[in-house]
């Protein structure tokens, strides 16, 4: 497919970005440094079924003697930063400028959004992604401490249940994601369960009023 450099290509904004994942696609770059974007639809998507989540005893236990707090849209360039960054979880990184810029926008508009975990002011870990419909579509993730991202998406699951949506898409499977429940559909059942999350409307804030 076209790459942003490409004169045939169109601009990318925020509003080709939500137009493109509810379509079942999403830009990445080759890495930081490239300035070019590809899109992407896997022939298998990554899914995290949002009434399997798998929380171990051990993160359980981690999670309640942790002493960690967690805070949602309160520190984008913090978490998006910690995702771009290369570290001992990932060598490379496809989170580059245009990425950076555009999902900014986004945050500052209320379609994207953070789950961050704060070891008292210190960032130690988190995840971003994109709110459509009842579809929540998660971009990236990282920690700086063991279990934390793990602990932002245990979070994470519970607050898009309280909001009733339907889909969290991961994009690809990992073996972390699998370890929590994550599991691998084609591209057709994707995009049948995608149509369906989108004819309704999730509640991002809905946790926060229970």
């Amino acid at each position: 497919m076209a790459r942003q450099s490409d004169p045939f290509a169109v601009e990318i904004t925020p509003e080709l970005i939500v137009r493109a994942y509810r379509a079942g696609i999403f830009p990445m770059a080759e890495d930081a440094a490239d300035t070019d974007l590809f899109w992407v639809s896997p022939d298998l998507r990554g899914i995290m079924p949002l009434d399997s989540f798998h929380a171990s005893k051990s993160l359980r236990k981690a999670m309640r003697k942790s002493g960690w707090t967690i805070r949602v849209d309160t520190d984008w360039e913090g978490i998006i930063e910690g995702c771009a960054t290369a570290g001992s979880d990932r060598q490379t990184t496809w989170i580059n400028g245009t990425i950076r810029a555009v999902y900014g926008e986004l945050f500052r508009r209320g379609v994207a959004h953070t789950v961050e975990i704060w070891d008292k002011a210190e960032l130690v870990g988190g995840l971003y992604g994109l709110s459509i419909g009842a579809a929540f579509f998660g971009e990236s993730m990282f920690h700086r401490r063991t279990d934390a991202s793990k602990m932002a998406m245990a979070h994470l699951v519970e607050r898009l249940n309280a909001g009733g949506y339907e889909l969290l898409d991961t994009q690809f499977l990992t073996d972390h994601l699998a370890s929590l429940g994550g599991i691998e559909i084609t591209r057709a059942d994707y995009e049948d369960r995608l149509g369906l999350a989108l004819e309704k409307q999730g509640d991002w804030q809905a946790w926060d009023h229970r």
